[in-house]
């Protein structure tokens, strides 16, 4: 009679693998909101990150060629003061890939990063792209984009 009982006993009842189902599902619940979220994030710091390089390349090319205020430097000007192999260098110097840039920063035209004096700024439409995961109001977006932020 004993080992009858024990053969029985072979595998998981239906109560507990439902149990076992619903824990993943709770924790999955809460994991993949954040981990978006997260991911996000990281969007939006690599592309803080490629304005920052943007305006160090603007200000050794103004250093190098002696440009002044008001000049207004193109993705190709700017295109050798990138590290070689980057997306935004491929961006800067492949054919249609400059755009991109522009698009970014904020209402310049196609091939213009903007004048040397000034930063380049971050574009509405990116802007609000990331509103989810940066804030909307002015005091979130400088605090994020920094001296990239658009004002307006």
């Amino acid at each position: 009679m004993l080992k009858a009982l024990k053969s029985n006993r072979g595998g998981f009842t239906l109560v507990e693998i439902m149990i076992v189902v619903a824990i993943i599902a709770l924790l999955a619940t809460i994991a993949v909101p954040s981990f978006l979220r997260a991911r996000k994030r990281s969007q939006a710091t690599a592309i803080l990150e490629e304005m920052r390089l943007i305006d160090g390349a603007k200000d050794q090319y103004a250093i190098e060629t002696r440009r002044g205020e008001g000049f207004v430097v193109t993705a190709n000007d700017i295109a050798r003061y990138l590290k070689v192999g980057t997306q935004l260098y491929n961006r800067a110097v492949a054919g249609g890939g400059a755009p991109t840039i522009s698009a970014y920063l904020g209402g310049f035209p196609d091939y213009d990063i903007n004048p040397v004096d000034t930063p380049p700024l971050i574009g509405d439409t990116l802007r609000d792209n990331f509103s989810d995961v940066i804030g909307t109001t002015t005091l979130d977006r400088t605090t994020f984009w920094g001296s990239y932020a658009n004002p307006n």
